[in-house]
């Protein structure tokens, strides 16, 4: 009740009251929701354009890119807005990277793929580098601490980019969820219907990596919501992009806007998110694994 108050009769709450729910508690809301529609559309993209049901934001390097900017911000300077410029900007450069060498030889799913993979090594490979050399005393532990996920950073002043990009990205997939059922064809039937499959590609790809590098800028690397919520997005609306890409959206922001909540008040301290996500997330995806094995009849 208090909340209704503070968001539509200001004046019938305290000072106090008014300032944590519009300065603290709102901020951190949108930017739950935004994370978790942004991840889980991305996911389901990524899952639908590369034909394979195991991959999410992370297989073509692009959480790996943003966790190494945020980290190389961290080292240099505590700034919070150069963590968030400088995981934002080497999340795109992955998928720059991924897609100038797929482009190069052929632009298939298998190059993509194995490209992603060996671009996310690399920067996990630098990641690693920096945490060696960083200040165990003090930048180590920020590094540590952001990477484990998180929204409690979250604050008007740094949370107007997520918003701009997620209205862009979510518009935009909405818009074209018809035409990315065209996208999971092979390249030939795709070219036979009349679909450049090269700029086609290129510019969903390139919006999911928006959507996942401003996601990972603003709360670290959070797994699984990518994995996890499109196969319960497609196993309650079917594989049919018109419907699971909506569906994905509005999973994935309830789905990270209960974690986050759960985060809070579980314990006296806040559980990274990261963290919360991998104890729940694993589970789920054993349970779905398994239900795949039983309904082919074991593995094949």
């Amino acid at each position: 009740m208090e909340a209704f108050h503070a968001l539509f009769h200001p004046s019938a709450v305290s000072d106090t009251v008014r300032a944590l729910i519009l300065r603290v508690r709102l901020p951190r809301i949108l930017a739950a929701l935004c994370v978790g529609a942004n991840l889980a559309v991305s996911g389901a993209v990524f899952q639908g354009l590369l034909r394979n049901p195991l991959v999410d934001s992370r297989i073509l390097g692009v959480s790996s890119g943003a966790a190494f900017g945020a980290a190389l911000a961290l080292l240099l300077t505590h700034s919070a807005v150069y963590v968030q410029l400088f995981a934002f900007g080497f999340g795109l450069l992955a998928i720059f990277i991924v897609y100038g060498i797929g482009l190069r030889f052929g632009s298939s799913i298998l190059i993509l793929v194995v490209t992603g993979i060996l671009v996310s090594a690399f920067y996990n490979a630098l990641l690693g580098l920096i945490k060696y050399v960083a200040d165990p005393l003090n930048t180590l532990p920020a590094i540590t601490y952001w990477l484990l996920g998180g929204l409690s950073g979250a604050r008007w002043s740094n949370l107007w980019p997520l918003l701009l990009i997620t209205i862009f990205g979510i518009t935009f997939f909405l818009l074209i969820r018809w035409r990315l059922n065209l996208l999971t064809l092979s390249e030939t039937e795709a070219i036979a219907l009349g679909i450049n499959i090269r700029r086609s590609r290129f510019a969903v790809l390139f919006v999911a990596a928006l959507l996942v590098a401003s996601s990972v800028a603003m709360s670290g690397v959070i797994g699984w919501i990518g994995l996890i919520v499109p196969h319960a997005a497609r196993a309650l609306v079917g594989p049919d992009h018109a419907r699971l890409i909506p569906a994905s959206i509005g999973i994935g922001a309830f789905v990270l806007l209960v974690l986050d909540d759960v985060s809070r008040t579980a314990m006296a301290t806040e559980i990274p998110l990261g963290i919360l996500a991998g104890l729940i997330g694993i589970p789920v995806f054993l349970l779905l694994f398994m239900r795949l094995l039983r309904e082919r009849g074991g593995w094949r």
